[in-house]
């Protein structure tokens, strides 16, 4: 989607994550966009007015005393020169400055004279989020119509764990698209299955067999389709992860609930266009014991038995989406074991991706081919979310093809 002649005026607060305000700049302007930067005195410890200025080409704001800009009525002009205002990072401080209304800087006065639609992107430490205080603003100000993006579950710079880290540039700049071309989207009045994370099959109360699948990507797949208009289905193992928000999320165990839901998902009334089978489920299940099993002095035999095949069932499901998607986390030969998936399962594509390094279970970041009965496409490393928007565009360029070559029969 193109932002040829939109504004945006970006406010750049205080946060490790002001770094990522720099992609975001640069990929607003790639796509045609107009940015001009409002930098507080916290986002300035981060990055530079001459940094965002070169990548802007244009000044950037830091004073609220200015005698030139204020001259000029600058904290006005600001915001009435913008199509769209969006804060990437927004602290906590900075939330809580806009909720009640404070104006003590030009970042603050701009938004608080500002008569335009405003977006932010929280950013900070998890137990900062968790916070009732934070919580209560950002209540305060979805009430008022401002739209939250993110935060995201993940690694802080503080070394800790959890929510709070700002969502990626690519999916703001996919709700900054959204905004501007609300019906543009790809996938309007399409149904969308996917399913996500791992799967615990149970040994006994206590133990289970599983996999170290995070449901990242899954999560990820399913918000870029919600962005792009889709009705979309979550099916989630359980995974750590916040429920995507406008998705409609069924948590499940084993594989076998994770079939049940899906089956439910598909059944007649319900069909869907689009499935994708992200979740890595398990192979295997074991017959459950009803008591933990002690420990003994050799181990326990475990009984396995086969799981059905969710994505090969879906394939050839009566209610067959459209197109039908899988993925294949592989160790080694990872384009041909793919293809051999591929024919196997009856699906349409396969997104693969070489797990032997250990850096794709939990990381934000993957390397995936796109692999089809006539080609293969090699993706690159790149996020989660800029390769769920990437495979997103993929499918709407399915359908694009699909009724194109109806309109011509």
């Amino acid at each position: 989607m193109s932002l040829k002649d939109k504004s945006i005026l970006l406010v750049i607060s205080g946060g490790i994550a002001a770094y990522k305000a720099l992609e975001l700049i640069r990929l607003i302007r790639k796509n045609g966009g107009y940015v001009r930067a409002i930098i507080t005195h916290g986002g300035q410890q981060f990055v530079t007015p001459l940094s965002v200025s070169a990548l802007c080409e244009e000044q950037a704001y830091t004073d609220l005393w200015s005698l030139k800009d204020e001259t000029e009525m600058g904290h006005i002009r600001l915001s009435r020169e913008a199509d769209l205002i969006v804060v990437a990072p927004a602290s906590a401080d900075f939330l809580a400055k806009l909720a009640h209304g404070r104006a003590d800087d030009l970042a603050s006065t701009t938004l608080l004279a500002a008569d335009k639609p405003i977006f932010v992107a929280p950013a900070m430490n998890h137990k900062m989020w968790d916070n009732a205080a934070t919580q209560a603003n950002i209540q305060t100000l979805q009430a008022r119509g401002v739209q939250i993006i993110g935060p995201h579950e993940g690694d802080m710079a503080c070394g800790e764990y959890g929510m709070g880290r700002m969502a990626e540039p690519e999916e703001i700049l996919g709700a900054i698209e959204n905004f501007f071309n609300p019906a543009a989207q790809p996938l309007a009045g399409r149904k969308a299955l996917v399913t996500s994370g791992p799967t615990f099959e149970a040994i006994d109360p206590v133990r289970f067999l599983g996999n170290r699948s995070s449901g990242k990507q899954g999560h990820a797949i399913a918000a870029a389709l919600r962005d792009a208009g889709a009705e979309v289905t979550l099916i989630s193992g359980p995974v750590a992860l916040p429920d995507p928000a406008g998705v409609t999320t069924t948590h499940v165990e084993s594989g076998a609930q994770m079939m049940a839901a899906c089956e439910g998902a598909v059944k007649d009334g319900k069909a869907a266009d689009i499935a994708i089978c992200a979740a890595a489920v398990s192979d295997w299940s074991v017959e459950v014991q009803d008591h933990k099993i002690k420990k003994n002095d050799a181990p326990p035999t475990l009984a396995l038995k086969e799981n059905a095949d969710i994505l090969a069932a879906l394939a050839v499901h009566k209610q067959r989406p459209q197109i039908v998607i899988g993925f294949a986390a592989e160790t080694e030969n990872l384009l041909e074991n793919a293809q051999a998936k591929l024919a196997r399962k009856g699906c349409d594509m396969i997104v693969a991706n070489n797990v032997s390094d250990e850096k794709v279970f939990g990381a934000d970041q993957n390397h995936a081919y796109l692999v089809t009965s006539h080609d293969c496409q090699d993706w690159g490393p790149q996020s989660k979310d800029a390769l769920a928007r990437q495979l997103v565009q993929t499918i709407a360029e399915f359908f694009n093809k699909d009724e194109v070559r109806h309109a011509a029969e």
